[in-house]
């Protein structure tokens, strides 16, 4: 099949793309409105941008040409929290998705439990295995939907005892979840290990040998 993206509307081409591009890790955002109220959404269109400094990145839309509460948030605080769930979290994960008003907390919809922060005035949540502190370090526009991408700064990162094993996260014990096309996830599955590639100071370009 050959399809020409220039005839897709928005719509479409959101359920074309989101089960090509799989699968995508969750950031499950914490923020706080600039009246208190603390909002939790997840966002699978997130990924690394830099690892010095450590700085992440992730795609939020808007709805009718608004921002949502938590762009709208991180615009007006400048601060976030990116929280990772694990599998035994799916639910309240999938279920604050859910828009609610923004003067509605899906934290205490929900009834997630939160900790304080060391860096920034955006509480974490108590359940999941890790959270990462992000401070706004830009947001840039794209295409014509009003979907823009924030970037944050990671000042700080809350890991559970267990998962770090010699500087390294346990990614079997982390049991992340994964999103897949439509209201479809995926948990950890086999995970395969191959030889460890070492660099070298030599690269191999066309066929030509470069330092």
């Amino acid at each position: 099949m050959y399809i020409d993206t220039a005839t897709l509307s928005p719509e479409q081409t959101y359920k074309l793309m989101t089960g090509i591009v799989v699968p995508r890790p969750i950031a499950w955002i914490t923020t706080r409105s600039e009246s208190g109220v603390i909002n939790v959404a997840p966002f699978s269109c997130y990924t690394i941008v830099s690892n010095k400094p450590p700085m992440i990145g992730v795609n939020i839309g808007r709805k009718a040409g608004v921002r949502k509460d938590t762009g709208k948030n991180i615009h007006d605080s400048k601060e976030f929290v990116v929280n990772i769930a694990s599998e035994d979290l799916l639910l309240p994960l999938h279920q604050s998705a859910i828009e609610y008003d923004s003067d509605v907390s899906e934290v205490e919809v929900l009834g997630l439990e939160t900790l304080p922060t060391h860096t920034i005035n955006v509480p974490r949540l108590k359940a999941v295995p890790v959270s990462m502190e992000c401070r706004l370090h830009s947001i840039t526009p794209y295409g014509e939907t009003g979907a823009e991408f924030y970037v944050g700064e990671v000042m700080a990162i809350h890991v559970r005892d267990t998962l770090i094993h010699d500087g390294k996260i346990e990614t079997t014990d982390l049991r992340p979840i994964c999103r897949l096309g439509g209201p479809n996830y995926a948990e950890m599955g086999k995970v395969i290990t191959m030889q460890r590639i070492h660099q070298t100071e030599k690269t191999v370009i066309n066929d030509k040998e470069e330092t």
